[in-house]
């Protein structure tokens, strides 16, 4: 059985083959999700990729149906699109477009910034993907992964969604950025967003009226919704997906609520079998700088990833799929600069090929104001800006020849920055960028600092 990776690659090959043409990031997640043995609906596709659905459902399918139709000959929609594909795919006109190809061969570049899409070929697994596989399809399953800003988390958490989707699985995705600043005012209004949110993915109608009871307790309230109507109205499990968790930790006492909520849920898969029916992943780019119960904290349960930087050996792999022929000195002087943090790799590899720049030429330039790294740099500065603290105090880890110990909020907010590398609770700069951008700019800009 061929995967949805696969029916993506050999379909868009056969469009390209047919009509020159090739399918856009949100073409190709439309389809994704429409292939899928329990499909999604337009306004989950929407969510899943910060776009409305009303330009899913009016622009974006109807145009990509539309392709299908007109390249394999016959009337192709939501419905009938896998069966259509499995039928095309399997006859003679497969071997035809299955022969190496100049049109094969040629490398398809994707923007850096965002989620590697599914059907992507520049995605680099790192060994993590089976293990969460395995782990999110056991009852009680709970994982959660940790990285800084732009290390892959949101990419690993849609392959694991669509792992989970495959194998019937409901799946409900929410990035708590998306949540207006009023959200996260009270506790009451924060679980009545989350709790309407869920049943909406979910496709099911809310009915928080007739649960919601102001005599029980919001955490009691949202409990008794999940379990008495919630898990009650789905026959398969759901993956409950948390994406930038860490948006609550500006909110001490709302994080210790929801985090214990989501903990005490997990203890209830113990002894009540309608709670084995979610499972929880949770997503965020630092570590939790609020003093939590340890009996209440969902961190010491489940799963914990902790997403590394590419090896040497993945960024080799990753240059070869962009087409390019590093020496292992610039192998060395890449991984230096950019530490193996994927954006920042694959920003060197898209310039380099869209631009046909060598990539020496990418490194002799990385911290100049016209190098391909400017504006992600400016960026990192503007979020140091914000806060005095964290400025003085990355300026003392750039100063510094030796790793020092942190104030463990500033550490944990300079991490989830991805500047510095954390261990043993000693710090230091994360690349070879990041010291010789802020070490410029440090000395050109002193004053500006002791004023700030």
């Amino acid at each position: 059985m061929r995967s949805i990776e696969q029916f993506i690659q050999l379909t868009e090959a056969l469009i390209n083959d047919k009509t020159g043409k090739s399918l856009s990031f949100i073409q190709k997640a439309v389809l994704s999700a429409s292939l899928l043995e329990t499909k999604k609906n337009y306004a989950q596709i929407a969510i899943e990729n910060n776009y409305s659905e009303n330009y899913i459902r009016q622009l974006v399918a109807p145009k990509l149906w539309q392709l299908l139709s007109n390249t394999l000959g016959e009337k192709v929609n939501r419905t009938n699109c896998r069966a259509v594909l499995e039928q095309r795919l399997d006859s003679s006109c497969l071997q035809t477009i299955s022969q190496p190809t100049q049109m094969q061969e040629k490398i398809v570049l994707e923007p850096p910034e965002g989620q590697v899409p599914l059907s992507s070929t520049l995605y680099i697994k790192r060994d993590l993907e089976q293990v969460c596989y395995q782990v999110i399809l056991q009852p009680r399953a709970f994982i959660h992964i940790k990285a800084p800003r732009k290390m892959g988390k949101t990419s690993l958490m849609t392959r694991i969604l669509a792992y989970g989707s495959s194998h019937n699985y409901h799946t409900v995705r929410l990035s708590l950025h998306r949540a207006e600043t009023e959200v996260f005012s009270s506790l009451e209004k924060f679980l009545r967003w989350f709790c309407a949110n869920v049943t909406y993915q979910l496709g099911i109608k809310s009915k928080l009226e007739e649960y919601w009871d102001e005599d029980m307790g919001d955490l009691m309230n949202c409990t008794i919704y999940f379990q008495g109507y919630v898990l009650q109205e789905i026959s398969t499990p759901v993956i409950l997906a948390l994406d930038e968790v860490n948006k609550l930790f500006e909110y001490p006492q709302l994080t210790r609520d929801f985090l214990g909520l989501l903990r005490s849920w997990y203890e209830e898969t113990r002894d009540i079998s309608i709670w084995q029916k979610l499972r929880v992943l949770i997503i965020k780019s630092t570590d939790i700088y609020i003093n939590l119960d340890i009996n209440k904290s969902p961190f010491n349960v489940g799963l914990a990833i902790d997403l590394p930087s590419f090896t040497t050996l993945q960024v080799e792999d990753l240059a070869q799929r962009h087409g390019l022929q590093l020496t292992a000195l610039q192998f060395e002087q890449l991984m230096a600069l950019t530490g193996g943090f994927p954006y920042l790799v694959r920003l060197a590899f898209y310039h380099s090929v869209q631009h046909q720049i060598p990539v020496d030429n990418i490194l002799q330039d990385a911290t100049n104001d016209t190098g391909i790294f400017s504006e992600h740099l400016h960026n990192q500065l503007h979020s140091l800006l914000q806060s005095h603290d964290l400025l003085e105090v990355f300026q003392q880890v750039i100063k510094s020849t030796a790793p020092i110990i942190l104030e463990q909020e500033v550490a944990f907010k300079l991490k989830s920055l991805g500047l510095i590398y954390l261990e043993n609770k000693t710090a230091t700069v994360s690349c070879g960028l990041y010291r010789e951008y802020f070490s410029d700019y440090f000395i050109n800009n002193t004053a500006i600092i002791a004023r700030s």
